[in-house]
């Protein structure tokens, strides 16, 4: 599968990995985002959610495990937080199908308790820090 890679310095640097990904979502809308806690998943999130005109505010679904946000066209956004997730059948407590195969934008932080109901047209985002606080985002493009 291709790979883009970036290296970002300082968070203001995430719009150029936000622009690079709102390109991909109109043939990906599914996308996962991996990392530690305060890599910088749901600031990314943030980020592609500003550029695609979504009219809320973007927060962390860590409680909710779902927001639902709308971009000024109407087209909507699914922004899910897994991080809370025990065991599969949460998820599937929660009608995931419905939004999965909506069309619409799926953002899926903590994807890994979700990873056998993703399809293989999934844009997987993960994102390390290293030692230098500088965040490696790579960006997995399904073939």
């Amino acid at each position: 599968m291709p790979t883009k890679n970036f290296v970002i310095q300082h968070t203001d640097e995430l719009s150029k990995v936000a622009e690079e990904i709102v390109e991909l979502v109109t043939h990906y809308p599914v996308v996962t985002f991996s990392g530690k806690l305060g890599s910088g998943k749901t600031a990314l999130i943030k980020k592609i959610c500003q550029l695609l005109n979504v009219k809320e505010q973007v927060t962390s679904p860590t409680y909710t495990l779902l927001n639902e946000y709308e971009t000024i066209s109407g087209k909507l956004v699914y922004h899910f937080d897994f991080y809370r997730i025990t065991k599969p059948e949460e998820i599937y407590d929660l009608g995931y199908e419905e939004y999965l195969f909506s069309g619409n934008f799926c953002f899926i932080e903590w994807p890994e308790m979700a990873e056998n109901i993703l399809l293989p047209d999934t844009l997987k985002v993960t994102i390390e820090v290293d030692n230098h606080k500088r965040r490696h985002v790579n960006i997995i493009v399904p073939e």
